[in-house]
C-alpha cells in the first residue's frame, strides 16, 4: 500500500528497528500455545506466520521463534491515525495506515491498539488465514488481554481458527455422521475421509455449525469478493465445500447482507392498483394540485392552481403565485369552488406545505371536509390530477405563440376547451356530466337542418341525470378494471404488519443529501411499522434527523429478516460454537465494529463489577 506522508513511511521503519532489537532480548513469547489459551485454533502444515503490535510507550514485550519462512505485522497508534507494516523474513511487504475520524477519535488509547489490531487483521486476512501467527506487543495494557478481553479474541477466531476443530464436529452431526462412520475404512460412495477430513468428491463437507455462515458470508462479501448474488455466492461455495441445503443458507445470509441493502437497493413491484373510491355525484370528492414555474404574466402571477372533479372529471385552471400561503389558497377556493359547486366532503392532495399547514387543516376540519393525502414521493396515488397537469402543460403549449406572459390570458379558453371535450374514463363531456347538457359551440351556432328540437320537462330532466350520472359510475368503474389488469402485471401484493422491521429504498427526490453521489448507498434501515395505513402505505418509526414523512409506499419497502441479531449489527458474530451460550451472556462479549463510548463505559462498569467481585 503506497504511504502518502513521509514522516509515516520513517515512523514504520524506526518501529521496524525497534522490533528487531527487542527479538534479541525477548521477555515474553506469544506462541501457538499462548494462542489456544484464548480458544484458537491453527492449521497445521503451513508456513508460520507473526504478528507484531507497537506502541509509543515505553512498556515492552515480544518474542521470538526461529523460521526460516514466516511473516509478521507491527502497528502503531497515535492520536489522529493507526497504522501498521506486514514483514516477511524481516522484511517489509505491506503498509497499512487508516485516519481516525468520528468516534474513534475519542477512543482511549487501549481501544485504539484494539482497533488497530483488528483492522489489520481484517487487512491482510487473506495472508494469515492459512497460516500459523503469533501476536506481539509492547503495549503493557495488552498483557491483560487473556483475562479481560478475552471476547474480542473469541468474535476474531471465527476468522483465523482454520479447520482443524470440525473434525470433532463431525460425530455428532446429523447430516455426516452417518456418513463419517461408514467412511471409517474405506470411501462410501462419494464420500471419502482423509486425515480425519470428510470429503464429497474432493469437496470438504462442513458440518452444521457457524462454520457455515462464515464460510457463506465470506464468500459473499469477503475481501477479495464482490457481494453478488445468490447463484454467483453458490457458485464459489460449490468449488471447495458441502453441506445439505446449502442454496438455503445462502440465500438467508444474501437476504440479510446489510451492504447489499445499501448498495442494490430499487423500487420493487410490490403493491398491487388500489385506485381511490369512485364518487357517487358531481363535485363531491376532488383533487387539487399546482403547476409551478411559469414565466410571470402581466398580472405577477407564476403558478396555476388545479382543482379537479373526481367523478365528473372537470377542471378548474386558478392563476396564482407560488408565494401564496394557504390563507390566500383558501380565499381563492372559496371564490372560484365553493362559490360554483358548494361545500365538498374530502379533498384528495400532495403533502404540499400549504396543505399540511394548521390553518389548511383546521379551516376544512370545522366544514366537516375529509383531507386526504398522497404519499411523498408517489404520485400515482393521486395520478388523475398529474394527467390534468400534463394535459394544461400541453394546451399551453399549443395555444401560445411567442409571447409567453400571455398564458393567464388563455386559461378561460383552454379551461372550456378541456370541459367540452369527452374524456376518456366517462365517455361523456364533465359539462354533460355536471349540467346534463353540452354548452353551445361556434359548431352549435351554424344553420345546420334539424328537423325537430325536444324540451324535455323537469322530471324527464331529473331521470334523464340519474342515468348519466350511473352510466358515468359504471364507466369509471370499468376503466379502473382495466387499468389494474394492466398495471398489476408484474406486481405482487406485499402486506406488512405493525412491528415488522423494513429496509427502505432512498429515492434520490425524497432523500436529495443522501444521494448526492452515485456512490452513496441507496437504501437504508431496518426500520420498524408502526401503522399500516392500507396495503400500499405504511407508516414507519423513522429518526427525527431524516426530517421527511414517514409514511412511504409499499414499493420502497422490503421485508428484512432480523432473526436473532440485533438492530445494530444484523450479523454480530458470537464465537465458537463450544461457548456460544456463555458469551451472549457474557458482559465483557464485544460485538464486530469500533467500540463507541457506550461500548466503552459498559466494558468498564463490567470490569469494575468483575474486579469487586474477585479482587474486593
Amino acid at each position: 500500500m503506497e504511504i502518502k506522508a513521509p514522516l509515516r513511511r520513517i515512523s514504520f521503519k524506526y518501529q521496524l528497528g525497534r522490533l528487531r532489537e527487542h527479538e534479541q532480548r525477548s521477555s515474553r513469547m506469544y506462541s501457538t500455545d499462548s494462542f489456544k489459551s484464548y480458544g484458537l485454533k491453527q492449521i497445521r502444515g503451513g508456513p508460520l506466520s507473526m504478528i507484531h503490535v507497537d506502541n509509543k510507550e515505553s512498556h515492552h514485550f515480544e518474542g521470538s521463534r526461529s523460521s526460516t519462512n514466516w511473516a509478521s505485522y507491527e502497528s502503531t497508534v497515535s492520536s489522529s491515525g493507526i497504522g501498521a507494516v506486514l514483514m516477511q523474513e524481516k522484511r517489509p511487504i505491506a503498509y497499512f495506515s487508516e485516519k481516525l475520524n468520528g468516534a474513534a477519535l475519542n477512543y482511549p488509547t487501549y481501544d485504539k491498539e484494539l482497533y488497530a489490531l483488528v483492522r489489520a487483521l481484517e487487512t491482510w486476512q487473506h495472508y494469515l488465514w492459512p497460516k500459523e501467527f503469533v501476536i506481539h506487543t509492547d503495549h503493557e495494557s495488552l498483557k491483560q488481554l487473556e483475562r479481560t478481553r478475552y471476547a474480542l479474541i473469541s468474535t476474531l477466531n471465527a476468522k483465523l481458527l482454520g479447520f482443524e476443530y470440525v473434525k470433532e464436529l463431525y460425530v455428532n452431526d446429523d447430516d455426516f455422521a452417518s456418513v463419517f462412520a461408514a467412511c471409517e475404512k474405506a470411501a462410501f460412495g462419494k464420500f471419502y475421509r482423509i486425515d480425519g477430513y470428510l470429503f464429497r468428491e474432493n469437496r470438504l463437507c462442513v458440518p452444521n455449525s457457524s462454520m457455515r455462515e462464515l464460510l457463506v458470508r465470506e464468500a459473499h462479501g469477503g475481501g477479495l469478493m464482490g457481494h453478488f448474488g445468490v447463484r454467483k455466492t453458490l457458485d464459489v461455495l460449490h468449488e471447495h465445500f458441502f453441506w445439505p441445503k446449502m442454496k438455503r443458507d445462502v440465500e438467508r445470509v444474501c437476504s440479510r447482507c446489510v451492504t447489499c441493502r445499501q448498495a442494490k437497493s430499487r423500487v420493487l413491484p410490490h403493491g398491487l392498483y388500489t385506485p381511490l373510491p369512485v364518487p357517487n355525484a358531481p363535485w363531491v370528492d376532488i383533487s387539487m394540485d399546482f403547476v409551478l414555474g411559469l414565466p410571470r404574466s402581466r398580472k405577477g402571477r407564476d403558478s396555476i392552481f388545479v382543482v379537479v372533479d373526481r367523478f365528473s372529471k372537470m377542471a378548474h385552471f386558478i392563476s396564482c403565485h407560488k408565494t401564496n400561503d394557504a390563507t390566500h389558497i383558501a380565499n381563492l377556493f372559496f371564490r372560484e369552488i365553493v362559490r360554483l359547486h358548494g361545500v365538498l366532503r374530502s379533498i384528495v392532495s400532495d403533502r404540499d406545505v400549504k396543505f399540511l399547514s394548521y390553518f389548511w387543516k383546521v379551516l376544512w376540519g370545522k366544514l366537516g371536509t375529509k383531507l386526504l393525502f398522497s404519499t411523498t414521493c408517489h404520485p400515482q396515488t393521486d395520478g388523475q390530477t398529474k394527467v390534468v397537469n400534463r394535459t394544461l402543460s400541453t394546451l399551453l403549449r399549443t395555444i401560445i405563440q411567442k409571447n409567453l406572459k400571455n398564458w393567464e390570458d388563455c386559461l378561460p379558453f383552454i379551461e372550456f376547451a378541456y370541459n367540452r371535450s369527452v374524456h376518456s374514463t366517462t365517455d361523456f363531456s364533465p359539462f354533460e356530466i355536471v349540467y346534463g347538457f353540452n354548452p353551445l359551440t361556434p359548431l352549435d351556432l351554424l344553420p345546420l337542418p334539424v328537423n325537430e328540437r325536444t324540451s324535455l320537462d323537469g322530471q324527464k330532466k331529473a331521470e334523464m341525470v340519474k342515468k348519466l350520472h350511473e352510466s358515468v359510475r359504471q364507466h369509471i368503474e370499468k376503466k379502473n378494471e382495466q387499468y389494474a389488469n394492466k398495471a398489476n402485471k408484474g406486481r405482487r401484493q406485499v402486506i406488512f404488519e405493525p412491528g415488522d422491521w423494513v429496509w427502505v429504498h432512498m429515492r434520490k427526490e425524497r432523500f436529495p443529501a443522501r444521494r448526492r453521489s452515485k456512490l452513496h448507498p441507496r437504501g437504508d434501515g431496518p426500520f420498524q411499522v408502526l401503522e399500516r395505513i392500507n396495503d400500499n402505505a405504511y407508516k414507519l418509526d423513522l429518526p427525527g434527523e431524516y426530517n421527511i414523512s414517514a409514511t412511504f409506499n409499499v414499493s420502497d419497502l422490503s421485508l428484512f429478516d432480523v432473526g436473532d441479531d440485533s438492530r445494530s449489527n444484523p450479523f454480530e458474530e458470537r464465537g465458537n460454537d463450544e461457548n456460544q451460550q456463555a458469551l451472549l451472556k457474557d458482559p465483557l462479549h464485544v460485538p464486530v465494529g469500533p467500540i463507541t463510548r457506550a461500548r466503552s463505559k459498559k466494558i468498564k462498569e463490567a470490569l469494575n463489577g468483575l474486579n469487586s467481585r474477585y479482587l474486593g
